[in-house]
């Protein structure tokens, strides 16, 4: 696998869960895929990420602004970042959040997903702004 054809391969990985199409997301992971969620929330499957959004937003897309593939061995790494937006659980929409998305692809199937975002600091200002 060419590093574009790892960035190819994550953005539709990305692309599916945010269509909530997953059992094509599920054709993009190794057995066993190792998942790391903002705050250290550890993931084996895309069951269990649904599973732990579905109470922070209704909905939440991707604006990717930035992809970047190298190779370390037999493993092609994959940096994707940009914006998030989308819809909290009460109907208020949001944009303009960072993230990082940091992958390993082993045999052309994700292996690792590591996730970084400004999630947290923006649920704290709204509830300090909910507070005042």
């Amino acid at each position: 696998m060419t590093p574009e054809d790892a960035i190819d391969a994550t953005i539709d990985y990305l692309k599916a869960m945010e269509l909530r199409d997953l059992d094509r997301a599920r054709g993009y992971l190794a057995e066993p895929v190792k998942m790391v969620f903002p705050g250290g929330r550890r993931f084996s499957s895309i069951d269990e990420i649904v599973a732990n959004s579905g109470g922070r937003y209704a909905r939440v897309c991707k604006t990717i602004t930035g992809r970047r593939a190298w190779r370390e061995g037999s493993v092609t790494c994959v940096l994707i970042t940009g914006t998030l937006y989308g819809e909290w659980k009460d109907g208020e929409g949001f944009d303009g959040i960072r993230f990082v998305d940091f992958f390993e692809l082993e045999d052309g199937k994700i292996r690792l997903q590591e996730v970084w975002n400004d999630t947290g600091e923006r649920v704290l200002a709204r509830q300090a702004e909910a507070a005042e």
